[in-house]
């Protein structure tokens, strides 16, 4: 319990150095003065309203649809190096997103961030059927297999629109590193709860998805049926990836880092796990962001960036230490 508390505690002071450390720092003061008597006129009152909390709300989202997104990709495939970008998720929901705002233009940002939502699906749906789920056949490798060929297939493809139309370079360029400084153009709200769908079915799937970490034979003798829990289980990373690009963009490496660590501090209990890596996303998304913002003011370091440069070590240190024939357990 007490582990609990204190990633609860390290999740609310992230929160509030979201709201109150920047480039222009803000006094807790100042954000209790804008809630509570919002003038407009108040440039500080402006920037918290309309810039920070929105941002705050985004990296709330996006954090912790990644972190549940992870813990399942990394439960599914047995792989501790799996993360929601392996089985092409993040690739087919940027796909999407600039072949949609190549022809659509970028009238509307809201609508066009909906477009990662089936460009996900498509994505998991052709992972899961190249994998051999519809001949029931799916396995850890195979779906690791499908889908990292899938996604190397999808980048090709977005680089070649990038090459022929290079009025798309400038909508390449966000979606290539994720960002919560637009979060006041997406649909953070509906993200949220179709991120909270995706937890709430991870959830429900968490037995039968320990389950099939006894292998096939043994989790059919159980009762469980492995195509279905892993047809459910893509449902639910596409729920929460989709709704974490539309609001932040691909975020690197945070589906991978946060899975240990809500490993190590939950045990190895599935539900567990799952709250705990949605804490620890959120967490660690907030803090990359704040950040960022600080570490070379004026300028800003998108969070995408941020995260990769915290999650290449964490991937170096994962890889060294995996043996052949070693899974996530």
């Amino acid at each position: 319990m007490t582990r609990w508390i204190v990633v609860a505690g390290l999740l609310a002071l992230a929160a509030l150095a979201s709201l109150t450390v920047g480039v222009r720092d803000m006094s807790l003061d100042a954000y209790l003065q804008a809630v509570t008597a919002y003038d407009p006129q108040n440039p500080a009152h402006v920037t918290l309203m309309a810039i920070r909390i929105p941002r705050l709300c985004a990296g709330l989202v996006a954090g912790a649809a990644l972190g549940v997104a992870g813990v399942l990709m990394q439960s599914v495939t047995r792989n501790p190096l799996a993360d929601p970008g392996l089985l092409g998720v993040n690739a087919g929901a940027a796909f999407a997103l600039l072949v949609g705002s190549t022809l659509l233009g970028r009238a509307d940002e809201a609508a066009l961030a909906l477009l990662a939502f089936p460009g996900a699906a498509m994505a998991a749906a052709a992972v899961f059927a190249l994998g051999g789920g519809l001949r029931g056949d799916v396995g850890p490798v195979r779906l690791t297999l499908a889908g990292a060929a899938l996604n190397a297939l999808l980048l090709s493809l977005v680089t070649a629109i990038v090459l022929i139309r290079q009025d798309s370079l400038d909508i390449f360029r966000f979606w290539v590193a994720g960002s919560l400084s637009q979060a006041v153009a997406r649909p953070v709200a509906e993200m949220a709860a179709v991120a909270g769908l995706g937890g709430v079915l991870a959830l429900f799937l968490a037995p039968g998805i320990e389950a099939l970490s006894l292998g096939g034979a043994l989790s059919r003798g159980l009762g469980t049926r492995p195509g279905r829990v892993q047809a459910g289980a893509l449902v639910a990373v596409t729920l929460t990836t989709g709704a974490a690009v539309a609001v932040a963009g691909p975020i690197a490496f945070l589906g991978l880092m946060v899975p240990p660590l809500a490993r190590m501090i939950a045990g190895h209990r599935l539900r567990a796990e799952l709250v705990m890596a949605a804490m620890l996303g959120a967490t660690v998304l907030l803090l990359a962001d704040t950040l960022g913002r600080v570490v070379m003011a004026p300028s800003e370091v998108r969070a995408g960036i941020m995260t990769a440069l915290l999650g290449g070590p964490v991937f170096l240190v994962i890889a060294r230490r995996l043996r052949p024939g070693a899974g996530a357990a």
